[in-house]
């Protein structure tokens, strides 16, 4: 194999001696130490661990591989479980962050059976090699359910208010945190009356107490951002994929209820007419997931009990959000479209939209 070291060459030799590789018909490929050489990717750690016994019965599964995966073979036809002898296929969410595919079941398994997992050799590096043979392990699960985890924002933690197409304000709002907007430019933010900062990677304005960006700033920002948006993304879907301890709770109607933690979720809207109370203690973890939209009426409110903490309470809102007038939510908004904040209303958490961000005299506070 061909080695080229073009460090000690000056630039028109090591351009002259690259050509002359590619006329051979070498193959060059970025990021190899031998050109044109291809890693086998593998499997290096799964959850849960291989013949682990009582395993809690809403546990996900992860294969973190050797190596960087496109996204797109690391499915649900690559990534699969089944219980018990007979291979009985179980229904389940997968998907791929952070270096690693996700399984979450789309039910609680079931108590102290074998469940065997398998990542097959359709899943492929980003550039194009399989797996070089299937990686199967299997676990048995006991009789209990573990805590809830909180959804991992990734950098998109780093924004109480992120958007990717527009936020607007009618002022005089109140922004307590770094706010942001990606791919669209600055200039789909409006109301704010902008300073840029010297640098241009950021920006200000008396309506936020932290910086603004937005993806034509100076670098590093647009790469900052492009990272939180998927990391956003990813959290949606992960938020999305968790298996529910509840399902159409209310019929869609929650108010003036108090509800403990737990996964809930709902196939159509969810309406919060009157105050909601979530009870628990500062580790307890609450996750909506929405189908459809989110609407809170006029002055209802998210109150938080127990110790509870907005940061481990997510509203996962594949629709709309709408806070009415003088609304008040606790938690992490996730949603695949836009939130509306009407007059006066205000939110503690943050509010992460796949599209856009309308805020009229509300207040937003990380």
């Amino acid at each position: 194999m061909l080695r080229l070291w073009l460090y000690p060459l000056k630039l028109g030799t090591a351009a002259l001696l690259l050509s002359h590789v590619l006329a051979c018909g070498q193959s060059v490929t970025a990021g190899s130490d031998d050109f044109g050489a291809r890693t086998t990717p593998t499997v290096v750690r799964n959850v849960p661990e291989y013949d682990a016994i009582n395993v809690p019965l809403n546990t996900n599964l992860s294969a973190k591989f050797s190596e960087a995966m496109e996204s797109a073979t690391v499915n649900e036809a690559t990534f699969k479980l089944t219980a018990g002898p007979s291979g009985v296929p179980v229904v389940g969410v997968v998907f791929y962050a952070a270096g690693q595919g996700v399984f979450w079941p789309a039910a609680h398994l079931a108590s102290g059976r074998v469940y065997t997992a398998t990542v097959t050799t359709g899943a492929k590096s980003v550039f194009g090699v399989p797996l070089a043979a299937p990686h199967v392990w299997s676990f048995t699960t006991g009789n209990f359910q573990a805590p809830g985890v909180p959804v991992n924002l990734g950098t998109a933690g780093n924004y109480v208010v992120l958007a990717k197409s527009r936020i607007s304000t009618v002022p005089a709002s109140n922004i307590t945190g770094d706010l942001a907007i990606s791919p669209a430019a600055a200039s789909y933010i409006t109301g704010f009356s902008l300073t840029a900062d010297p640098s241009n990677v950021f920006s200000t304005t008396t309506q936020v107490t932290g910086r603004v960006y937005a993806a034509d700033y100076a670098v590093p920002t647009p790469a900052n951002l492009t990272a939180a948006i998927s990391d956003m993304e990813i959290a949606f879907t992960d938020a999305a994929a968790r298996t529910p301890d509840a399902t159409e709770l209310g019929a869609g109607n929650i108010g003036g209820l108090t509800l403990g933690a737990g996964v809930y979720k709902w196939s159509s809207g969810l309406l919060i007419p009157t105050d909601l109370t979530l009870s628990g203690s500062a580790t307890d973890v609450w996750i909506f997931q929405i189908a459809q939209d989110l609407l809170m009426s006029t002055t209802a409110k998210v109150k938080l009990a127990g110790g509870a903490l907005p940061k481990n309470v997510f509203w996962q809102v594949s629709g709309a959000v709408t806070l009415g007038t003088g609304a008040h939510l606790e938690g992490i908004v996730l949603t695949k479209t836009a939130v509306t904040l009407q007059t006066g209303a205000s939110l503690k958490g943050r509010v992460l939209a796949q599209t856009s961000i309308t805020i009229d005299a509300s207040t937003v506070t990380q």
